[in-house]
């Protein structure tokens, strides 16, 4: 394989998100809502809204008085105002570096799988602190790329195997913000208070290899961008690699773990 084809990273299409990650970021959102706990009828604020699943999650469970979705993309933002068919619910374009809001308007600002594609993480940490209200917290989740995240882990090692130049694209490499202690100081350094870090773990079970493979050919994120940045040949030697490296249940299913690690602040 040659990994001079660099994989091109797309965010946009949320027929092609749901069946890659967007299926199971829902249910990592929902054990996330329940571990904040927080008080209903707030006002949330969503940062990289993408499909809508956090804000959608937020509407079924935390019963806020709004939610305000903010993603960089136009197809994304109305991807989730078609999905999420509720008044308290808005959602529009902007830049999570640089939110289009008034200083201290929310009670609470979330971001679900955002941050390790921000350019500048501190940035967003800080603009979401600056929109937030003194007292208020501010959370997020991202994926334990390189551990837990059993999905990508079995991609990226079966690519790293058989293209040892691609290593430097695999997302366990490229996101070393993506664990504890990073996370921490991340939000110590934007001056917030009372400080947790907790691990989500989800069972992200695969119907069958099919279910598993086809995703990854959706363009979507460095993973799917990279296997559609190969030729035929390439990608089937990269399926064969992962189909024997995957854990196969006795009716075919496909039995993996996916951890998130969350964090949240005080303002």
């Amino acid at each position: 394989m040659n990994s001079q084809n660099e994989s091109k990273e797309v965010w946009g299409s949320g027929d092609s998100y749901e069946p890659y990650v967007g299926r199971w970021s829902r249910l990592v959102a929902r054990e996330f809502i329940r571990w904040l706990a927080l008080p209903e009828n707030g006002h949330w604020l969503d940062v990289g809204c993408g499909t809508g699943a956090l804000s959608q999650t937020i509407l079924e469970l935390a019963n806020p008085k709004k939610v305000k979705g903010i993603d960089r993309s136009e197809s994304y933002a109305e991807f989730a105002r078609s999905k999420v068919n509720d008044p308290r619910a808005e959602f529009e374009v902007g830049n999570a570096q640089m939110l289009p809001i008034v200083s201290e308007t929310f009670d609470v600002g979330v971001s679900g799988l955002v941050l390790n594609f921000v350019p500048q993480s501190n940035q967003m940490i800080a603009e979401m602190a600056r929109v937030v209200r003194t007292g208020g917290i501010i959370a997020l989740y991202v994926w334990d790329y390189a551990g837990k995240m059993q999905m990508m882990r079995h991609f990226w090692n079966a690519v790293t195997a058989l293209d040892p130049a691609a290593h430097d694209l695999d997302e366990g490499k490229r996101f070393p913000i993506c664990n504890p202690n990073s996370l921490k100081i991340l939000f110590q350094n934007a001056g917030l208070l009372q400080i947790e870090v907790h691990p989500i773990d989800i069972s992200t079970d695969f119907k069958n290899f099919d279910d598993y493979w086809m995703p990854f050919l959706g363009g979507q994120g460095p993973a799917p961008g990279y296997a559609m940045s190969l030729n035929e040949e390439q990608r089937a030697r990269l399926r064969q690699r992962i189909y024997n490296s995957l854990p196969f249940a006795l009716d075919g299913s496909i039995p993996l773990t996916a951890r998130a690690w969350a964090v949240r602040g005080v303002k």
